[in-house]
């Protein structure tokens, strides 16, 4: 389960790239609840998305020529420009050269070999998102791309992450791990072959939520718009996907009641 005692390779930051972080802003705290703080003038319209005084998510304007509407998952890395180099050996691509971010940490943007973005965090005073796997925060991260099995060694050169195969419905899912500890407890999220009909490899953010169908029903009426109707997947949960009023994709999931 994902926690905040971040190790290398763990999921540690989120953030959104919007071309309206106020609309923004104003949908996720519709939606889910959470209040937008400004980070300083210093930071461009940046900023943090909390819930009860603690960070859960970020959000900023879009920056990368080009660039679309869209969630970024950070994972932990002891060394940036280290991790950075390391994906450009295994095939990867560097969108935005490892970087001081004031004295908060050092980042880099990388494309994976099957063209899902993602960013590396090495952390400085920011240590990460403070809240995590509880409703309304952070509880998982799925990598969707044409061949998961291609793509998945890449990211083992980069964070000597660990992988079992599971059955789920119409497809061969794989639960990701970081390296340390047990396997099952290490896991924070998953890989599959992308199916839907947009063909864009990417890394999507799973929200708890205490109520999937509910959340996508707010969501629609708020100016967004849902991917895939709440349903549910045994033994995980009730989950939905969503796109908020820009076309960031985002998933919410009820999970299923353990013991």
């Amino acid at each position: 389960m994902l926690g905040t005692q971040f190790t290398k390779g763990s999921p540690c930051w989120i953030d959104l790239g919007s071309p309206d972080t106020e609309a923004a802003a104003s949908f996720y705290g519709a939606v889910l609840g959470w209040e937008f703080r400004s980070a300083g003038p210093e930071a461009r319209g940046y900023g943090f998305f909390q819930q009860d005084g603690l960070t859960v998510a970020a959000l900023g304007p879009l920056t990368e020529e080009g660039a679309h509407s869209a969630w970024t998952v950070y994972f932990q890395t002891p060394d940036a420009e280290a991790t950075q180099k390391a994906a450009e050996a295994a095939g990867g691509t560097v969108r935005v050269a490892a970087l001081d971010i004031m004295d908060a940490g050092r980042m880099a943007a990388l494309t994976d070999p099957g063209d899902a973005r993602f960013a590396v965090w090495q952390p400085g005073t920011n240590k990460g998102l403070e809240r995590t796997s509880s409703t309304n925060t952070l509880v998982w991260a799925e990598l969707h791309v044409t061949d998961p099995e291609a793509v998945l060694p890449f990211y083992r050169a980069l964070f000597d992450w660990r992988w079992a195969e599971m059955e789920a419905p119409g497809m061969m899912y794989r639960v990701i791990s970081t390296a340390e500890g047990d396997q099952e407890d290490a896991s924070f999220g998953g890989a599959a072959e992308l199916q839907d009909m947009s063909g864009t490899a990417r890394w999507i953010p799973y929200f708890a939520v205490e109520d999937a169908d509910a959340i996508a029903v707010s969501a629609q009426g708020n100016g967004g718009t849902v991917l895939m109707p709440a349903a549910d997947i045994p033994d995980v949960g009730r989950i939905a996907w969503l796109a908020d009023p820009f076309g960031a994709t985002f998933a919410v999931l009820k999970p299923a009641p353990t013991g």
